[in-house]
């Protein structure tokens, strides 16, 4: 219980100072909003129907606003200095990681709340079914995970904003591939048998990376 009291504490901290500067996430709210009009406009100016692309502008949004609020969480840490105070703080490391990991999850699972309805508006897409929920939610926190600690690696770093996407992005490719597929699968509705693989490798990329994170995130500080 204590150990969760001090996640949740660094996870309310993050909150805060988010709805005080909103930052990060009214960042990442114009920039899906514009990046859904745009392609939308533009597709359909190529394609005569824009069902078979839906799932991969659905995740190239969902991983650049979440590149981007990840840069900017982590950042405002190393800026501030806020991040001494973290570690004089009398926990362990992988407090620090699941907060951090928790809130950024949280910041771009807002972001899908409110971007996806109108996605499914201007695509013409059934995207407000359990599967596709279930599949953003999972993706989005193995994101979170994996995006976490590059992060906090880039963040010590003085280019990095260009550091993150070239670290991250290669790292996070197999989670955006499974993603995109399981949820084609549950746009078209497939038999589950024919993409639960996809499924598979979602929650595997999360449990790795989590996993790594409450390993390795005390060395990832003291770098």
């Amino acid at each position: 219980m204590l150990y969760l009291k001090q996640v949740l504490a660094i996870v309310r901290k993050d909150a805060r100072v988010e709805l005080r500067t909103r930052d990060a996430t009214t960042a990442m709210i114009v920039f899906a909003i514009m990046a859904i009009v745009m392609l939308n406009f533009a597709l359909r100016l190529r394609v005569d129907s824009l069902r078979p692309l839906t799932p991969g502008v659905l995740w190239v949004m969902l991983v650049f606003a979440g590149t981007l609020g990840l840069s900017r969480s982590m950042s405002a840490e190393h800026t501030n200095q806020c991040i001494d105070g973290l570690l004089m703080a009398p926990c362990d490391r992988s407090v620090i990681f699941f907060g951090k990991a928790l809130a950024n999850a949280l910041f771009t699972l807002v972001i899908a709340l409110i971007v996806t309805p109108l996605m499914a508006i201007l695509f013409d897409e059934s995207l407000l079914q359990w599967g596709v929920l279930l599949i953003v939610a999972l993706g989005v926190v193995g994101y979170a995970g994996a995006g976490t600690l590059i992060a906090t690696m880039a963040a010590s770093t003085r280019a990095r904003e260009v550091f993150l996407p070239i670290l991250l992005f290669p790292l996070a490719l197999p989670l955006v591939v499974a993603s995109v597929v399981a949820t084609s699968g549950f746009l078209d509705r497939l038999p589950f048998a024919q993409f639960g693989a996809w499924l598979g490798v979602v929650v595997t990329f999360l449990i790795i990376f989590w996993t790594a994170g409450t390993l390795l995130y005390e060395y990832l500080l003291e770098a």
